[in-house]
């Protein structure tokens, strides 16, 4: 009796290669010039420069914390204040990382971190359900961080919620340090954005929800 073939189990496989998720975004204003390029799958690898130390230092922590590589480039009004080149990085990140999501199919949208940074402890929730969304509880007992407004935090954050589609709530459970608690909330940022745009190894191919589409508006 002639023995059964074995299948080809090499030839039956199937590799299929994940797309690559890298966006590059620039923005141009009277006011600023700002270009950005985002790589979700990357090292934590940066390079930034925004005429903003502080700044530089937080985009950073997001950066090193999310495993985003993320270079970005600014030149803005810094000789009025720092306002618009705190926000419109804020704009070019968060549309960076949007568009490097794309339909947000097989991600496991959901993410949240508690971050302790010494007295500091803050708390942030984020949804990438392309519904933009800010909840800051977070306050500072200085106006000033250095020479940065504190309440540019705020602003950044706010733009880059709407920008990159995510519900995010953002608050300080309790803090002194006005250091400590700006950068824990961009490091807790950056933990979320991590886990919520990991890719989800059961559901590579779907969009989490139940409506089969991340957005406001659903097209006709």
């Amino acid at each position: 009796m002639p023995k059964a073939s074995k299948p080809n189990l090499r030839r039956a496989t199937t590799i299929v290669e994940a797309p690559v998720r890298v966006a590059t975004v620039e923005r141009r204003t009277k006011e600023t010039h700002i270009k950005a390029t985002v790589n979700l799958d990357g090292s934590g690898v940066y390079n930034i420069k925004t005429g903003i130390g502080f700044l530089d230092h937080m985009l950073e922590q997001l950066s090193r914390h999310s495993l985003i590589d993320l270079a970005l480039a600014a030149k803005g009004d810094l000789h009025i204040d720092y306002h618009h080149t705190t926000e419109d990085s804020g704009y070019v990140v968060g549309e960076a990382i949007s568009r490097a999501l794309g339909s947000r199919a097989g991600i496991m949208r959901y993410g949240e971190a508690m971050i302790p940074m010494d007295e500091t402890l803050t708390r942030v929730a984020l949804d990438a359900s392309n519904r933009p969304y800010l909840v800051w509880k977070v306050n500072f007992s200085r106006p000033k961080l250095g020479e940065m407004d504190t309440e540019l935090f705020k602003e950044w954050f706010k733009a880059f919620a709407q920008s990159a589609g995510v519900t995010l709530h953002v608050e300080t459970v309790y803090g002194e340090n006005n250091h400590h608690i700006v950068e824990s909330a961009f490091k807790g940022l950056a933990r979320a954005l991590r886990q919520a745009a990991a890719r989800d190894p059961r559901k590579a191919d779907a969009v989490p929800s139940t409506k089969g589409v991340l957005g406001g508006t659903l097209e006709a």
